[in-house]
């Protein structure tokens, strides 16, 4: 038996084990097959949800998924807050998880939401920060696990900037036992310290990690293909030097013929068609997005329960 998630939080993957994260794909393709069996599972539960970035699919799936779950959300942006007249994180971090029974928090700083949940009461997920996008790794590997029914042995191709993205895909690949290939121009790849940590877990679990700055060597033999933006949020004054930089890091044709005959594409959105992917391949069969992103509301509806509900 497992060990329980409940009263945990979620701050980056390396907090899951890889029976953490069947069992919450698990959970999370039930909810989606049979909705009305968990619509009062989280009844009288108040996730209170923390926005200093922009958001549509995290806060959407967020509000919703707790809402079908019997529970209420309460929305805050850091702007109308104390927060944004520089009340320390300890302080707003003590006080508004004694109001509520979990936090989802969409932020820049990772040191900020790993205070914040070490001074909170109530469990702290991470919905993004700079270095860490958890909650779409979930939501990702389910649309894998639903399409070609395991994620063990799976390699996963990124292609693009070495971002959060990266750095989850790296984390949570090691874990469940993925192959993982990145692709970045050598000045763009992820942060060494997540590699490194990726590489230990690999180590463990027998998955292959692979730096490069060759897409084609990446994308070879791959069963999934994802991408994402090349300038992240906070990065848009590079956009243009980026576009520069990534040119021939584009997700095309030419790229996923290296790929498996049967692979998937994915991209966490929003996208931009022309620039880090082709229209033809974000808009043909391989294509998921618009599953992988439904799949953010059942995914993250299986976190919460985990979190946030007593096993009976």
């Amino acid at each position: 038996m497992t060990e329980g998630l409940y009263g945990k939080s979620l701050l980056d993957l390396t907090e899951l084990t890889e029976e953490n994260f069947i069992e919450i794909i698990q959970l999370g393709i039930g909810m989606k097959k049979d909705s009305e069996k968990y619509k009062t599972v989280l009844s009288g539960k108040i996730l209170a949800m923390i926005f200093e970035k922009n958001s549509t699919r995290t806060r959407v799936s967020f509000e919703a998924g707790i809402i079908q779950l019997g529970g209420q959300a309460i929305i805050l942006d850091t702007k109308s807050t104390q927060m944004g007249r520089g009340e320390p994180v300890k302080d707003t971090a003590k006080v508004i998880s004694s109001y509520v029974d979990g936090i989802m928090i969409r932020t820049f700083s990772d040191q900020m939401i790993q205070e914040f949940s070490k001074e909170s009461s109530v469990p702290i997920i991470n919905g993004l920060t700079d270095h860490h996008h958890p909650c779409q790794v979930l939501a990702d590997f389910m649309t894998i696990f639903e399409i070609k029914n395991k994620l063990k042995g799976i390699k996963l191709a990124y292609v693009g900037d070495g971002n959060n993205m990266a750095h989850s895909y790296l984390l949570g690949g090691s874990i469940v036992g993925m192959d993982i290939a990145i692709a970045s121009p050598k000045e763009y790849q992820p942060n060494p310290e997540y590699v490194e940590q990726a590489q230990k877990i690999a180590n463990t679990s027998g998955s292959q990690i692979i730096i490069t700055d060759d897409p084609y060597e990446a994308v070879k033999n791959a069963d999934v293909v994802v991408t994402d933006v090349w300038a992240s949020m906070g990065d848009e004054g590079e956009q243009e030097m980026r576009t520069q930089i990534f040119h021939d890091y584009q997700v095309n044709d030419s790229l996923v013929q290296q790929a498996k005959s049967d692979y998937i594409f994915l991209h966490c959105l929003p996208a931009h068609r022309e620039e880090e992917v082709s229209s033809k391949v974000i808009d043909g069969d391989h294509s998921y997005i618009y599953q992988e992103a439904e799949n953010r509301l059942h995914a993250q509806k299986a976190l919460l329960v985990k979190l946030m509900a007593k096993e009976k």
